[in-house]
């Protein structure tokens, strides 16, 4: 008994340094809290380990700037930090992170905010007694998460989430960002100012307060959903608009096919009746060109490709290698649905393989590209591979990944090291580079 009545006295006691050695773990508790928010949210994975280093990083910022600076400049340094960790540690780009910030502190503040003075008036105490009385503190913080913590199952279960598109235009993204850094500031300075005030604040002023801040929020991250899907719709719209001059190609193929089928029918005979076989294998080649074009231009259907943006990237090059005479072998059996690499990454791989692979033809005289998109599940991998005709012969396939090789006139040689890069931020990427006597080939494996 006597050990409960020492507890109970150290949390019923006034005593600053016990409240601040009991929000150690309750630190830990609330940087998970907010980041489940904002994984939810933004509909985010992260690996079980980086989750921990995020939380304990973020911790001991949190704690060793409650200790160093005073309020609000600690509140300012641990959001920067919070941003920096959910880039360095959750692999979130920028972009991103700046809105996982805004959206898990504003949802996580407002709550907090919102529910601070009733809860000071239905205990009768007042903020000196809930800063300096353990008991006080520790129930405030616990309903406070209970709170959060209901927000959180409501958006997994009813699947609110925020659908960010990485590349979206440098005005929106301006946008985004000035009002993102106005939220932040604003939230951050309101929280300060209750503190300071609470004794003072009537309950409708704090209540007022948290629904403006509320309502504001909810208009920034309406705003944004709607930037997302006119961004969205915008690439649909260029997709028909590509997929609409892949049909008038395919429409016009069909016809000449149809319009001379008893010719190709009748020229078939006249090496049948003959038994020239090494002439209906030469002209059988031929016709075969015709149809794997045909069949090509089949495969450029966004519901096969089923990604706008790397629909609109594939159509682009194929008819820039088609004005080139480049031949062009394209088969596709994989959903980008599950592709296993952020798209913006992905995409801006693909665009660097394909330039060199139609740089890299242009030059031969059989000009030909061979491009394969499909899953090896025996392997549990999805592999994309891209082949070419190349002319030099002697080409070192470890070297060209090194920054300003190249062997294009006026190029910066940076295509590849990009490359380079991406993979390596991509733990369950690989890039396999070989060569034969006639093809040139690069293989993407992502596991």
């Amino acid at each position: 008994m006597e050990i409960f009545n020492n507890i109970w006295t150290i949390l019923t006691t006034p005593n600053e340094t016990n409240v601040e050695l009991l929000m150690l773990p309750f630190t830990f508790i609330e940087n998970y809290i907010i980041m489940a928010l904002f994984l939810n949210i933004l509909n985010i994975y992260a690996s079980k380990k980086n989750k921990i280093i995020y939380v304990i990083l973020s911790t001991f910022i949190t704690i060793t700037t409650g200790f160093i600076l005073p309020s609000p400049f600690n509140i300012f340094i641990n959001y920067l930090s919070s941003f920096l960790l959910m880039h360095i540690v959750l692999k979130i780009t920028l972009f991103k992170s700046l809105i996982c910030l805004v959206s898990s502190v504003a949802i996580f503040g407002i709550t907090s905010t919102l529910i601070l003075n009733p809860y000071i008036t239905i205990l009768n105490i007042n903020a000196e007694q809930l800063s300096s009385i353990p008991i006080y503190n520790v129930g405030y913080l616990i309903s406070s998460y209970i709170i959060n913590l209901i927000l959180i199952l409501i958006l997994k279960n009813k699947k609110i989430t925020i659908n960010i598109l990485e590349d979206v235009d440098k005005k929106n993204k301006l946008i985004i960002f000035l009002n993102s850094i106005l939220g932040i500031f604003t939230l951050g300075i309101q929280v300060t100012i209750t503190v300071f005030y609470l004794d003072t604040l009537p309950i409708i002023i704090t209540f007022l307060s948290c629904i403006s801040l509320l309502a504001y929020f909810s208009i920034s991250l309406y705003s944004i959903t709607r930037a997302m899907k006119l961004t969205l719709t915008t690439r649909k719209l260029e997709s028909a608009e590509e997929y609409n001059k892949t049909l008038h190609i395919l429409h016009d193929s069909v016809r000449g096919f149809k319009h001379d089928f008893d010719n190709i029918v009748t020229t078939i005979g006249g090496y049948v009746r003959t038994n020239d076989m090494e002439g209906l294998k030469s002209y059988y080649l031929q016709l075969e060109d015709d149809c794997q074009r045909v069949n090509n231009l089949y495969l450029l259907n966004p519901e096969i490709i089923n990604n706008p943006g790397i629909y609109n990237l594939l159509t682009s090059k194929y008819y820039e290698a088609n004005d080139k005479d480049i031949k062009i072998n394209m088969t596709f059996l994989l959903d980008l649905n599950t592709l296993k690499m952020k798209i913006y990454e992905f995409a801006r791989i693909l665009g660097i393989l394909l330039d060199n692979a139609i740089e890299a033809s242009q030059e031969c005289e059989e000009k030909i590209i061979n491009i394969t998109f499909r899953n090896d599940t025996k392997n549990n991998r999805q592999l994309f591979i891209i082949e070419n005709t190349y002319k030099n012969k002697d080409i070192d396939t470890e070297k060209i990944f090194e920054k300003g090789v190249t062997e294009k006139e006026n190029h910066t040689g940076l295509g590849l090291w990009e490359v380079r890069k991406i993979l390596k931020k991509n733990s369950n990427a690989n890039l396999f580079t070989s060569k034969t006597d006639k093809f040139f080939s690069q293989q993407l494996e992502l596991y």
